[in-house]
Parts: structure tokens; C-alpha cells; sequence
């Protein structure tokens, strides 16, 4: 499967609100509709299930990769009802026929932005339901040299979100800084 050939990430901020990843992004002004085939969810936790409702059938059969992480600023637990998660609160108000895909949640984009580790690509956990739309994202995750690892179906995006709270534990307690990743090792 080849990549798509446009991604549209929206963003909160002045100015324009969609950021040019360089993969062919397309910038427009806030309530346009997105004309990419991925519509990357770059806002925070607290905003994005307004983006998407105000959005709405505008994002009607895309590609919605899910970056966000539903947890409170002072890292105490989470924005959601405890019985659910993010990405599947975003199902609820986005558009039945929108595929919902996780990806991009568990890692630093500065660590993203510097590349492979040890010679290794960056793993990048992916969750969705739609196979077709899983396979795309992959091949644009490949695309940007990183390694796609489908984690399963969307309810698996709950764990991601933990996982990004394991990350900042580790951060704040640990490592203190910012300048690692979560992935996989397999033996040889």
C-alpha cells in the first residue's frame, strides 16, 4: 500500500491551525475543511472532542490519527470517565464513518524528530478498528522511518494512553529528561 499522498494535522493556536509535517501536509485556516486523506488530532486533550464535533461531517471517511492523551496537567490521572478512554470518547463525536486510529501518543516529538536510536527506527504503537486505515497509517509511519507496531483494536488505544503516562512517570522520577523512547526489542 502506498502512502497517502496528503496529511492534515489541526492545531490550536494563532494564525494558521494545521502544521506542515513535510510529508505533503496541507496548512488551512481553522474551519476549512481538511482535504488530506489523515486528519492528525495536534490539539490538546481538552480541546480536541470540540474540535471534532465543530469539524464534523467535514472529517466524514478520514483518517483520524489520534496523538492526544487525556491526562490532567498535573499528572494525577486522567481527563475521562474511568470506564472509558481518549480515542474512544473521540469515536463517540466523530463521524460514523471517520476511522479512529491511536498513533504517535508514547513518544517524545523531539526524540521523533531525531530519528533512529542505536541504528534501530522508533517504534510508533498503533490501535484502530479499520484495517484499511491501520495499513495507511502504517505505511505513512514507514514513510517517515519509523516502525509501525499495531498494538490491536481501538480499545487497546486505553493502554497507549497509560503508556504515555508510564513514559512521563518515568521522566519526572527516573530518567529526568525527555530524551528516551518506549519500544520494542526483539532478540535476533
Amino acid at each position: 500500500m502506498t502512502p497517502p499522498r496528503r496529511a492534515l494535522a489541526l492545531e490550536i493556536g494563532a494564525g494558521a491551525t494545521a502544521v506542515e509535517s513535510g510529508a505533503g501536509a496541507t496548512a488551512v485556516e481553522f474551519g476549512e475543511a481538511p482535504s488530506g486523506d489523515f486528519v492528525i488530532l495536534a490539539v490538546p486533550y481538552s480541546a480536541v472532542l470540540d474540535v471534532v464535533k465543530q469539524y464534523g461531517e467535514k472529517l466524514a471517511g478520514k483518517t483520524l490519527i489520534d496523538i492526544t492523551n487525556p491526562i490532567k496537567s498535573d499528572l494525577s490521572g486522567f481527563l475521562i470517565p474511568a470506564d472509558s478512554f481518549g480515542a474512544g470518547e473521540i469515536a463517540k463525536v466523530a463521524p460514523s464513518d471517520a476511522a479512529i486510529i491511536k498513533a504517535f501518543n508514547t513518544q517524545n516529538s523531539s526524540v521523533l524528530a531525531v530519528g533512529p536510536a542505536r541504528g534501530h527506527p522508533l517504534d510508533v504503537f498503533i490501535a484502530g478498528d479499520d484495517a484499511q486505515a491501520k495499513a495507511s497509517v502504517s505505511a505513512f509511519i514507514e514513510s517517515l522511518g519509523l516502525r509501525p507496531m499495531d498494538t490491536g483494536p481501538l480499545t487497546m488505544a486505553r493502554t497507549l494512553e497509560h503508556a504515555c503516562m508510564l513514559w512521563l512517570g518515568l521522566m519526572a522520577h527516573s530518567v529526568k529528561h525527555g530524551n528516551f523512547s518506549l519500544g520494542v526489542s526483539l532478540p535476533r
